[in-house]
């Protein structure tokens, strides 16, 4: 990984640190992308500590803002004109309906359309690399996910199994539809469930709500690292050089579900999204 230049979307904790931490050992200049200066700063001197490298960076993007996202963007390209891999990693879990700053529903608004900005505003900079890699960061929770274009931000019928759900199909169809936009390029986009991971993701920082039960479940999980190691592999190994479209779990190929594999939902579903961010 020397020489090659690493984004992370929400490097300052859990499974975004470790990956940090992971590629930075393997000498990546890692780029770690977080809402929060402070929490950044934190997690940029731990990562640095950690991995025994100097070699990263913090920058600021809200991925539940298209402004943001856009401003961003234009403030990373005007300094990394080429971008090795992109690790779409953030994620939200909300227990009640939120809403982004654009009235996206939040899980739907940050874990997709986010990421789908981002990545299609970096994807000069990612076809520019030798072999770029973009790694999308799913779930198995892709199974039960299904997306109703007449209630798209689940004014009705929200609950957060279904909103989770939901963007993380959201997620594969991404992933799919990109590859065979990539098709012509050395680039490749692959996307993965990293497995039970104790992460913070669904615990509210303002209230605290969901600590109890993440701390009930704590032993039971993946280590943060250990959840890392899929995003890890797809960033860096050389066996999955021209795998692109595909779904991974313990960094080996693994089925979707039968309504993730569609086709033709994935390309209206690139339609939609496109609508919904104001790409042309």
């Amino acid at each position: 990984m020397h020489n090659q230049t690493v984004l992370i979307t929400g490097a300052n904790s859990g499974m975004g640190l470790a990956t940090t931490v992971a590629l930075a050992q393997q000498g990546a200049h890692v780029i770690m992308l977080c809402r929060s200066k402070h929490r950044g700063e934190l997690a940029l001197a731990e990562a640095k500590k950690q991995s025994g490298s100097e070699r990263m960076e913090l920058m600021l993007c809200d991925l539940g803002s298209l402004a943001s996202i856009r401003a961003f963007a234009e403030a990373f390209l005007a300094k990394h004109p080429v971008l090795d891999v992109l690790i779409n990693n953030a994620g939200v879990v909300t227990v009640k309906r939120q809403t982004t700053s654009d009235g996206f529903e939040a899980m739907t608004g940050v874990n997709h359309l986010g990421h789908f900005l981002l990545t299609n505003l970096l994807l000069e900079a990612i076809v520019r690399a030798p072999q770029g890699r973009i790694v999308n960061v799913s779930s198995g929770a892709h199974k039960i996910g299904r997306f109703d274009f007449d209630n798209p931000y689940l004014m009705r019928g929200f609950t957060v199994w279904r909103g989770y759900a939901q963007s993380k199909i959201a997620n594969i169809w991404f992933t799919r539809e990109l590859a065979q936009r990539l098709a012509d390029t050395t680039a490749t986009v692959n996307a993965l469930h990293p497995g039970a991971v104790g992460t913070n993701l669904g615990v509210n920082r303002d209230t605290g709500f969901g600590k109890a039960v993440y701390r009930l479940l704590r032993p039971f999980f993946l280590t943060p690292a250990q959840g890392a190691e899929t995003a890890v592999y797809l960033a860096t190994s050389p066996d999955v050089r021209t795998v692109s479209g595909e779904y991974f779990y313990r960094s080996k190929t693994a089925p979707v579900s039968a309504r993730a594999q569609d086709g033709e939902m994935a390309r209206r579903f690139w339609a939609w999204s496109e609508g919904e961010v104001g790409m042309k």
